[in-house]
């Protein structure tokens, strides 16, 4: 069978552990033909969004064919994301399946109009949006969402066997803001690469890591990662409250990129021994630092690390977010419920002091997060294998 990926809602970014990476990876390890077609957006070297300068065609890290389409010439094509030759790209792969990661692009009626003519082909759309990343003003939410993106998922609901969300908030996005019918939408959660995880278990990858950052095997090491930016400035209390923890085998590595305007607070909060900042890290190094680590904290807004890191059997502290206690596989995890800098530093220390309370997190953790997680099995339910 082949099935081709449509990433052309948001971005697809070569050698990063996106869903819209793991997904295809692990649909060719299943022995189907991938093929994927995406639009200009994708990350710089420093993990910020940049836009490649035209499209082509190539094949990535999986051995996948991708094919980048150009935006139409007119001055709402990024913003509404239209595309040069979409149905004569569709044409030419004449997939069995086709999965579209995000139906925001208005493009997505020749989608339709591929359908209509095609009717043996099945389709899956996921969403990726939820009132903590999307909709946040009057004409996100009111025109934006409720208009234009609301008539993209319509147009082509008829002929969806699935629309996911890939949070729980995000599947009542889908039938509240876009008004699609309950019994098509559904939760397919976001996933740890398997064969990853498999690698991070040896031994080795905690010692190396430990010793490139003078982390000692008996230190506490609490890790973080992802954007830094206004939306996630929790991260900046995390600092200050493990510099507040009086124990000096207590150490928190902090990874990703930060925005110009929070360099300056990242340095003074980084002390190169108890708190260290060590910029944006490969996607691969991710799994390297979860597994390095005793413990993973998020305390801003959901990335996808919160599932990477319960994947690798770690221990953690989420924001609490409605919507998105998935995470929680049954008691590896503490939420926190304000960004209060006493709260996260209660738990933390509850968490570092009490060897039973983490002892069971981490029995927990190691035996049920890749059952929930695990990406291979993610690919086969998002097709109804």
């Amino acid at each position: 069978m082949k099935i081709l990926h449509l990433c052309l809602g948001n971005f697809y970014i070569d050698n990063f552990s996106y869903q819209e990476n793991m997904l295809p990876k692990f649909h060719k390890k299943m022995g189907m033909d991938v093929e994927i077609i995406a639009n200009l957006m994708s990350f710089d070297k420093d993990g910020n969004p940049s836009s490649l300068n035209k499209g082509g065609s190539y094949i990535n890290e999986y051995g996948i064919p991708v094919t980048r389409l150009n935006y139409k010439k007119h001055i709402f094509s990024k913003r509404l994301r239209t595309f040069e030759g979409l149905y004569q790209a569709l044409s030419k792969s004449g997939p069995d399946i086709i999965f579209i990661h995000n139906c925001q692009f208005i493009d997505i009626q020749q989608v339709a109009k591929y359908a209509k003519q095609k009717p043996h082909v099945k389709i899956y759309v996921d969403n990726h949006a939820d009132f903590s990343n999307s909709a946040r003003n009057f004409l996100s939410k009111n025109i934006l969402h409720k208009i234009i993106w609301r008539y993209c998922a319509q147009k082509i609901e008829p002929y969806t066997t699935k629309f996911y969300g890939v949070l729980p908030a995000r599947v009542d996005f889908l039938e509240n803001v876009y008004k699609l019918p309950r019994e098509k939408a559904e939760l397919l959660v976001m996933g740890a690469d398997d064969d990853k995880v498999e690698e991070v278990k040896n031994p080795k990858i905690r010692q190396e890591i430990r010793e490139k950052h003078n982390i000692n095997e008996d230190d506490f090491l609490i890790v973080t990662g992802g954007k830094i930016d206004n939306f996630k400035k929790q991260t900046l209390l995390l600092m200050d409250v493990v510099r507040r923890i009086n124990k000096d085998d207590v150490k928190l590595i902090v990874f990703g990129s930060v925005i110009d305007e929070l360099k300056d607070e990242i340095n003074k909060l980084t002390d190169g021994c108890k708190v260290q900042y060590i910029g944006w890290v490969n996607s691969d190094d991710c799994y390297k630092y979860f597994a390095a680590s005793d413990l993973a904290v998020f305390p801003g807004r959901h990335s996808v690390f919160w599932e990477q890191a319960v994947g690798t059997g770690i221990p953690c502290i989420f924001k609490y977010w409605e919507g998105t206690t998935h995470i929680d596989v049954g008691g590896n995890c503490m939420f926190l419920y304000n960004d209060s800098p006493e709260e996260m530093k209660e738990k933390t220390e509850l968490i570092v002091n009490n060897k039973e309370v983490y002892k069971k997190m981490k029995n927990i953790a190691d035996n049920e997060g890749m059952k929930k997680f695990s990406y291979y099995k993610i690919a086969k339910e998002s097709i109804g294998f």
